[in-house]
């Protein structure tokens, strides 16, 4: 048999409740985080998952990381998960476009009093990291932003990471759409598909890197930076 096609099991609902409960509970201010952006609507989509979430902060605890980027803050979510795992006086830098959900970010952060962990920067993403340029390494960077610009977020992200840093990137998948952009109805996501087509085989062949691509959720991306 082909390595290649070795053991996988398709995660359905039942098994994917049986995964959940046999993972450390998330934090109270995440669960009632997760209630409330539920119900915003089909934006909610946007907020990362149960197990998503957790692996963030087991990540971040074992890097010790002092310093995280959150590309992409949304409801605060993932902000939330990176705080939760920080070493003692670290902080999490999250920047979004929009600051039309921070007011319910800020909100979970204070309940699980984590506010004085996480730094808001209203702006677009190139910019904030542009401007980390001038500070010392990161430990972890987290894309979830806007699709299209994910190339430029790994060209920017990279040079911020110190050796054994991670470069974490979400929807590496996009529902499937990376293996034929063309099979998507609407227009931007075919545009999207072909930017992360583009970006997963950057990140794979960037000598800086070690990737794993994982099919948590959307698709999970972890790289280390050597």
């Amino acid at each position: 048999m082909d390595w290649t096609d070795g053991k996988h099991l398709p995660i359905n609902a039942a098994l994917r409740r049986y995964l959940l409960a046999n993972s450390t509970p998330p934090h109270p201010a995440l669960l009632d985080l997760a209630a409330e952006t539920g119900e915003l609507g089909e934006v909610a989509g946007m907020l990362v998952p149960p197990e998503q979430a957790a692996l963030l902060t087991l990540l971040t605890r074992m890097l010790d990381a002092s310093t995280v980027v959150d590309v992409g803050t949304f409801t605060g979510g993932s902000a939330l998960a990176f705080a939760q795992g920080l070493a003692p006086g670290g902080r999490v830098i999250t920047c979004d476009v929009s600051d039309r959900w921070i007011e319910v970010a800020r909100a979970h952060w204070e309940r699980a009093d984590l506010t004085d962990r996480i730094d808001f920067r209203l702006g677009p993403a190139a910019r904030t990291l542009e401007a980390l340029a001038a500070d010392p390494p990161v430990d972890i960077v987290f894309v979830d932003a806007d699709k299209m610009n994910y190339p430029t977020y790994h060209q920017l992200a990279v040079p911020l990471l110190r050796p054994g840093g991670l470069l974490i990137a979400d929807n590496v998948l996009l529902s499937g759409y990376v293996l034929d952009p063309d099979l998507a109805v609407e227009p931007l996501a075919r545009r999207c598909a072909q930017s992360l087509r583009g970006f997963n085989a950057a990140l794979v062949a960037d000598e800086r890197l070690e990737s794993v691509m994982l099919p948590i959720a959307d698709g999970l991306t972890i790289a280390r930076r050597r």
